[in-house]
């Protein structure tokens, strides 16, 4: 037994660097919801650009619902599908979705969120009809807290997608994207090959198959194409269904054509219960509409503004907020002007605001990830502005660094945020900076997993200055101060400040014999001195953990102060920030796993 678990850890801590083979085509065994049936974190690096296959299907068909499903960049579909915006797909169409695929716990995904509805009541529904197959009833199962026979309308889940990033094999041989594409009845691999201009062999080697291997409809292949996916390049699947089968296949496909009627059949029932659900909503809107008083009449110009919004935002009535927060209760009160309120079964957090929000709104209509602070609509009322985002249960982390918590925990935070950011620098269209990040506009929900809030103070890439320094003090980078000169090295300066927070659970601004002091100055000086190890492990707050995991914390503080540099451009990006963050949690998990097998 002791050696059977050696080798799984010597498995689990060798795989980032020693795997080179490719993915195993996984089967049927999605259907089954015992396993997680994800792609295991084998590739070069641990996250990329991927690319799935989805075919519209109402409510998801067009470019707007269909990104704000797979949390994907609008201008990004749009643009690979060769689309406006405005587009409204026919039914079946295929649309490459491009995602953000990063490697968590051992495996690759991309992840997305969605509200349970009353017509996707099972993880299997949700996996296998929402979304296609793209991810897996046992992959949801593990993402979430909820009983997967106790799932009621509106819960929200984590979804896992299914993606993988190129081996360091496949980039030799010229694979750089890896697309994720769900079978259909008639597929082989050799037209799925010709479909996407690459070769059998290839394709059977990304997937560890065999020319004599059956490949099922409804499961999923992985695509190894040499450079992004183009709409126009790929040929339209016809729908060609067997007319025989061979005797060696009978049984196996006669169980395909089973679960295949079944799946047409639900989602015919799904489709025709949208479609009634869509009709009761929108007269409920016009009448809602027919019935504003004037002070809830929104600005010419913002109604306009919501017509090409790309994520769906919802315009609430003053009176709905009212009766959400119960007139803004005091046991309603979260914090400053923020409040709690329930909007049917679900739980969201109302914020008032005395300025313009117009131009926060239209940004955060254009942003949508996982560790994102997600908007879910806004009111005008009288002089005020109202934000309705996503509650998060645990508060922020400034109020959770109070208490002393587990160093791979803390890990796992910081590698959220520095998501968010990656997120934000790079795959955001425009990109932005956040410019005020800080432990109080981190927060936390019910899972502990984090997300970026308040972007008042961000600022699209380009706008390269700015004439009004405003931020929070000891988060500030040098560049910004003197001149107001803002890039995304300024949020890597404030997340190298959160970082030192986290590992030694103070304040970037803190009080030491009477004196207030700048955490960042005050580790630059503890690294500078005669003692600097065991002095920093003074300063580093582990708790209970045992002391071998103080190598891992001195290394995340040494990352911490390469993103303070003084000098910009010698800061990492948040794309090697990352990199470096997954690093230390494998290594982490493996001396975890080590101390078990010992």
């Amino acid at each position: 037994m002791k050696w059977a678990m050696l080798n799984f850890f010597m498995f689990i801590c060798f795989q980032s660097s020693c795997i080179k083979s490719q993915q195993q085509y996984s089967a049927n065994e999605p259907l089954n919801c015992t396993n997680k049936s994800l792609y295991t974190c084998n590739g070069q690096h641990p996250s990329c650009t991927s690319f799935l296959i989805f075919k519209s299907q109402s409510p998801y068909n067009s470019v707007a619902t269909i990104a704000a499903l797979m949390s994907t960049n609008p201008s990004e579909l749009a643009l690979i599908n060769n689309v406006s915006k405005t587009t409204i797909f026919p039914r079946d169409k295929e649309i490459i979705i491009p995602v953000n695929c990063s490697c968590n716990q051992q495996y690759y995904q991309a992840t997305t969120s969605y509200h349970i509805s009353p017509q996707s009541l099972t993880y299997f529904v949700v996996a296998n009809l929402t979304f296609q197959g793209l991810s897996t009833c046992g992959s949801l199962i593990h993402a979430n807290p909820y009983n997967q026979y106790e799932l009621k309308d509106g819960f929200e889940l984590k979804v896992p997608l299914r993606c993988a990033c190129p081996t360091k094999d496949q980039i030799l041989n010229g694979t750089k994207y890896l697309l994720t594409y769900r079978l259909s009845f008639g597929d082989t691999v050799n037209l799925v090959a010709s479909r996407f201009n690459i070769t059998v062999k290839s394709l059977l080697q990304a997937n560890r198959i065999s020319k004599t291997n059956t490949v099922y409809p409804f499961t999923t292949l992985l695509i190894p194409l040499p450079d992004k996916p183009s709409i126009s390049e790929t040929v339209i699947q016809r729908y060609n269904p067997p007319s025989s089968l061979s005797p060696a296949r009978t049984s196996k496909a006669r169980k395909s054509i089973i679960v295949g009627i079944a799946v047409v059949c639900s989602f015919l029932v799904i489709l025709v219960s949208l479609v009634t659900i869509l009709g009761v909503l929108y007269m409920r809107r016009k009448r809602k509409n027919e019935n504003m008083t004037e002070n809830e009449i929104l600005p010419e110009d913002l109604l306009m503004k919501i017509a090409s919004f790309e994520r769906i935002i919802k315009v609430y009535s003053f009176k709905e907020l009212q009766t959400a927060t119960e007139n803004f209760a005091h046991k309603r009160w979260i914090k400053g002007s923020v409040y709690r309120g329930l909007f049917g079964n679900q739980i969201f957090a109302v914020k008032k605001m005395g300025i313009d929000v117009c131009k926060q709104v239209n940004m955060l209509s254009k942003i949508n990830h996982i560790n994102l602070v997600k908007l879910y609509g806004f009111c005008k009322h009288q002089d005020s502005w109202y934000l309705v985002f996503e509650y998060m249960k645990m508060g922020s982390l400034k109020e959770w660094l109070k208490q002393t918590h587990s160093l791979r925990r803390r890990v796992q935070i910081a590698i959220d945020v520095a998501n968010g950011l990656r997120y934000l620098h790079n795959f955001a269209k425009p990109g932005y900076v956040h410019n005020n990040l800080n432990t109080s506009n981190i927060l936390l929900d019910g899972n502990l997993r984090a997300k970026i809030s308040n972007f008042s103070l961000a600022r699209k890439i380009d706008d390269v200055n700015d004439t009004r320094i405003v931020g929070t003090r000891g988060y500030m980078a040098p560049e910004y101060l003197g001149s107001g000169l803002i890039t995304s090295k300024v949020d890597v300066y404030s997340f190298g400040v959160v970082l030192l927070e986290l590992m030694t659970g103070k304040d970037a601004v803190f009080r030491y014999e009477g004196q207030e002091m700048l955490l960042k100055a005050a580790i630059c000086a503890i690294m500078e001195g005669e003692n600097a190890e065991s002095e920093i492990w003074g300063m580093i707050d582990l708790g209970n953990e045992e002391i071998g995991s103080m190598d891992y914390a001195v290394q995340v503080v040494k990352l911490s102060l390469n993103c303070m540099k003084h000098d910009q451009e010698s800061r990492p990006s948040m794309d090697e920030i990352v990199s470096s963050l997954v690093k230390i949690k494998i290594d982490l998990q493996c001396k975890t796993i080590g101390k078990y097998v010992e």
